[in-house]
């Protein structure tokens, strides 16, 4: 048995090897993987078989009915359907999934691209379901655990590298639990389902079949696991059963059928929804009472249903404990309560209540322009609220955050990243991660919620559902909370598309923001958002548009303008400056450019672990984040960063948690803008384009946007017909269905 080679300086790559694939290779995984669109539905019997089979079990399936599947909604820019391909942007490298149980993330562990930043350093969420015994820690493994994983690891064939990561995925119990289950070795980073095969033989010998339900089941969540890197919380019953028979599995139906009964170990869990055709109504009749509603089961891995469950739970939970705020009491006319009496009956009146009379109606008055003032009102009658917009927008959030604290409220607004918070430009900003560990904002009150009235919260679609789920699960009962962001930047890095499918849900009110982005180089970003990509005036050379021949003539291109151009004619250092391209790997991937920038900018023997002191890079602690930085030192310790200011101490076991960090992908710019910035687009992207990465791409830049081209017609077309690449996922059904409740 051999597993794929995990750089140490790379832990981006780890799937890959030392060639990983571009976005173009990694956007267009064989059926084999779960693409979504790669398998016919399921048959009627096919479904029956699995419904009855787990009927009676102990696993979990769960009817959701939903109204219509995901179409072009203009309010959630969520234009591709459920079960399209997968998006590319999700997995910049082609990382492997990390494992089935929900484990606090290592050194050895990939990112699906540590791309956007949630969250500067993400808290680890509250554990949904227990971790199991013998499951995963953070604690150095014991001798004896490692030892014994070895002999294991040695009887079955598997190379003695694999023994720290096999400790790190599996936890102390690692032995006992190969022994029993060969297969789960393939929840270790590296590990394939070839590599996991050859294993199990090594163990079991003529034991070993390709029809063993323990197989089955570790395929399945290897093949959920692999969709999950790509964005999706879950997958159609027919696309597993697709890739289950393309491993050799004989009958995968059945076998989907027994991991999700008693059979199964409840890593995956089985969902039904209910669909209609778009528009369609289903009148109530007779007749309906004999037809057949239509049907979709979907399979999720059991962290992430739980994950999306408690999400959904919590929103609706803000939606309906709210019970709004008294009104002001009204002005006594001066003819009517001249006596005494009156008066001070009008007082006595007004202090019925302990509860504070809140003025929001003046506060929407004051407000310093009419999209806050929206917001002001939107937020005054309802617990849950949407507010949509570019850059210049996200003034409004803060105009709402400091009109709630003249009222009395505790009110605060928190950013993806330390960027974003210095860009809203207020004394109550906070970074996400700093609230919810307590290291910012007002800390948690007795019952362990977020001791506030009010949160706001910016860059909501960079959310995945973990991190969406342990947020709301921290806002109290009764609490406001407003989910603000761009719906025309990237989903999440992490699975879901969680402000996406909360748009699409229309729970609450929604307040879209009529402020534009101003200059040139937001002009360009507002016509990219609604489909258009035309050419802007640039009196200041803001945006400036470079066509080259073909790849290496455009890196040559992108290298000289940040290295020379840029610096020259703008003013702007070349410190200040990014290259944004969109994956990792091949001559054009942030691999090559950083190894070219980083002889141009600050040449070195990499004496820290492949790093030098004044090293600009990308620190990515668990996948999901990225966290730019700048190296100051270094020694067998590990490396000393500085994280935008914070001192950040990277131990020498987790240094391939570090990358360079001249070049990004743009899911790693999320939530941060520069003063310049180079947009690379090589031939090899250009058929993964779509609109959500460029606009997010060009809108990083806050001065100059250079965007160096060799696709051709290819950037028009994404521009004007890929909106986004579709994401599997439950939430927006699981909110209409509980909203429609409510509602009943």
């Amino acid at each position: 048995m051999s597993v794929e080679p995990t750089p140490t300086t790379d832990t981006h790559a780890q799937a890959a090897g030392p060639e990983a694939p571009t976005d173009a290779q990694t956007a267009a995984p064989a059926a084999a993987e779960a693409a979504p669109v790669a398998a016919a539905p399921p048959t009627a019997a096919e479904l029956a078989q699995a419904m009855r089979a787990i009927d009676g079990g102990t696993g979990t399936i769960v009817t959701r009915r939903r109204p219509a599947p995901p179409v072009a909604d203009p309010d959630s820019n969520d234009a591709a359907p459920d079960g399209a391909q997968p998006d590319a942007a999700t997995a910049d490298d082609g990382a492997e999934p990390a494992p089935a149980a929900a484990a606090p993330p290592t050194s050895e562990q990939p990112a699906a691209d540590a791309g956007a930043a949630t969250a500067d350093a993400r808290p680890v969420p509250t554990p949904r379901p227990a971790p199991a015994p013998g499951g995963p820690s953070s604690a150095e493994p014991s001798a004896d655990a490692l030892r014994a994983t070895a002999e294991v690891l040695a009887a079955g064939g598997a190379p003695a590298e694999l023994v720290a990561a096999t400790v790190a995925t599996l936890g102390e119990g690692a032995p006992a639990l190969l022994r029993e289950d060969p297969w789960a070795v393939l929840g270790v980073p590296g590990v394939r389902p070839e590599h996991a095969d050859g294993f199990a033989r090594g163990l079991l010998g003529a034991a070993c079949g390709p029809d063993d339900p323990r197989r089955a089941q570790a395929l399945a969540v290897w093949l959920l696991s692999r969709a999950a890197l790509r964005g999706h919380t879950a997958v159609e019953l027919g696309d597993i059963s697709t890739g289950l028979e393309k491993q050799g599995v004989t009958d995968p139906t059945g076998a989907i059928a027994l991991m999700l009964g008693e059979g199964g170990d409840g890593s995956v869990m089985g969902f039904q929804e209910e669909l209609q055709e778009p528009g369609a109504h289903r009148a109530a009749s007779e007749d309906d009472e004999d037809e057949e509603p239509q049907v979709r089961v979907l399979l999720a891995l059991d962290r992430l249903a739980l994950a999306e469950d408690s999400l959904a739970d919590g929103l609706v939970r803000l939606i309906s404990t709210f019970e709004g705020d008294p009104a002001p009491a009204p002005a006594p006319d001066a003819s009517e309560a001249d006596t005494e009496s009156d008066t001070e009956a009008a007082s006595e009146a007004a202090s019925d209540d302990d509860a504070p009379v809140l003025d929001w109606a003046a506060a929407a008055d004051a407000a310093p322009s009419p999209s806050a003032a929206a917001l002001i009102r939107a937020v005054a009658d309802a617990g849950l609220v949407l507010h949509t917009g570019g850059e210049a927008a996200r003034a409004e959030p803060v105009a709402l955050v400091r009109a709630a604290r003249g009222l009395g409220l505790r009110a605060w607004v928190a950013a993806a990243t330390a960027d974003g918070r210095r860009r809203l430009a207020d004394q109550h900003a906070v970074t996400l991660a700093g609230l919810l560990a307590g290291a910012e904002g007002p800390g948690r009150s007795s019952d362990g919620t977020l001791a506030l009235d009010l949160l706001v919260v910016c860059d909501s679609p960079a959310l995945d559902v973990d991190a969406a789920a342990t947020l709301v699960e921290s806002v109290a009962d009764g609490a406001r909370l407003v989910l603000s962001g761009d719906p025309a930047e990237l989903w999440s890095a992490g699975p879901g598309r969680v402000f996406a499918d909360v748009l699409a849900a229309k729970a609450c009110p929604v307040v879209a923001s009529r402020t534009p982005d101003f200059g040139p180089i937001g002009e360009l970003a507002s016509g990219v958002g609604v489909g258009e990509l035309l050419p802007v005036e640039a009196p200041d050379k803001e945006v400036v548009i470079v066509t080259a021949k073909d790849g290496p003539e455009a890196v040559h291109r992108a290298l000289q303008l940040v290295g020379d151009s840029i610096p020259r004619a703008l003013g702007i250092p070349a410190e200040q400056v990014r290259v944004l391209t969109p994956g990792h790997g091949g001559p054009a991937g942030t691999r090559a450019l950083n190894a070219a920038l980083k002889q141009r900018f600050n040449p070195g023997p990499g004496t820290f672990g492949g790093f030098d002191a004044g090293d600009a890079v990308v620190h990515s602690p668990v996948p999901g984040t990225a966290r730019p930085g700048t190296v100051r030192a270094g020694g067998p310790q590990g490396l000393l960063l500085d994280c935008e200011g914070e001192e950040v101490r990277v131990p020498r076991e987790q240094v391939g948690t570090v990358r360079h960090g001249w070049a990004l992908t743009a899911h790693q710019a999320v939530g941060r803008r520069w003063p310049g910035v180079v947009v690379l687009l090589a031939p090899d992207a250009a058929s993964e384009l779509t609109r959500q990465w460029v606009y997010t791409a060009f809108s990083r830049a806050e001065r100059h946007l250079s965007v160096v081209h060799a696709v051709g017609p290819a950037l028009v077309q994404a521009v004007a017909a890929v909106p986004a690449q579709g994401r599997t996922t439950r939430l927006r059904g699981a909110l209409v269905e509980q909203t429609a409740d409510l509602r009943d």
